[in-house]
């Protein structure tokens, strides 16, 4: 696992854009239109850019996988944070959809601890190279820094399928939401 550069950010991009194009949670928020998979980009180029600012942005050996990690902790409005929250509004979400998102983002946040955390917030594998163990890989080499940094890792999953997934690499599922689909929340103490 490296550490993403700026210059990986397409690479990043692309990677999240295809492996969450069908994803409950990604759809929720953004339209289902015609401009749904730029709307997708376009989320991900923004949530690279927090978390580089605001975390780690990593990226599987052989660079077929990626992985979104946040600090909260860390996370300051700062005018660039607060320009990247105005664009993504408008051009993404647009304004309509905006109250649904913040409104989703603080049930989100209510299952958070108060205390330092490794927020998994994205982590996906290039199209043609899933289920051949370059996710689980990545996992496990997070979960690895996650210990270093000795901060216990959060995530969310809108895919049933992924919590077992999850919970084989010692996660437990804590929480539960209905939105208008189920929102399932992990988490890695130690």
């Amino acid at each position: 696992m490296i550490k993403a550069e700026k210059t990986d950010k397409q690479t990043v991009t692309d990677i999240l854009t295809t492996s969450f194009s069908d994803n409950r949670s990604v759809n929720f928020v953004i339209p289902q239109d015609k401009h749904k998979t730029e709307r997708i980009r376009k989320l991900m180029a923004y949530s690279f850019d927090i978390c580089f600012r605001f975390g780690d942005v990593y990226l599987s050996d052989c660079g077929k996988a990626c992985a979104l990690v946040l600090y909260p902790d860390k996370k300051q409005t700062t005018f660039q944070s607060i320009w990247w929250d105005l664009r993504l509004a408008f051009t993404v979400f647009g304004l309509n959809r905006t109250i649904k998102v913040v409104a989703r983002e603080q049930l989100i946040k209510k299952h958070h601890p108060a205390g330092d955390m490794f927020y998994l917030w994205f982590i996906g594998v290039q199209q043609g190279f899933q289920r051949a163990g370059i996710g689980k890989q990545l996992l496990q080499e997070l979960l690895q820094q996650s210990q270093k940094m000795q901060r216990p890792v959060y995530l969310e999953t809108s895919t049933p399928g992924n919590v077992p997934w999850y919970q084989r690499f010692g996660f437990e599922l804590y929480a539960e939401e209905e939105l208008s689909y189920r929102l399932f929340f992990l988490r890695k103490i130690s």
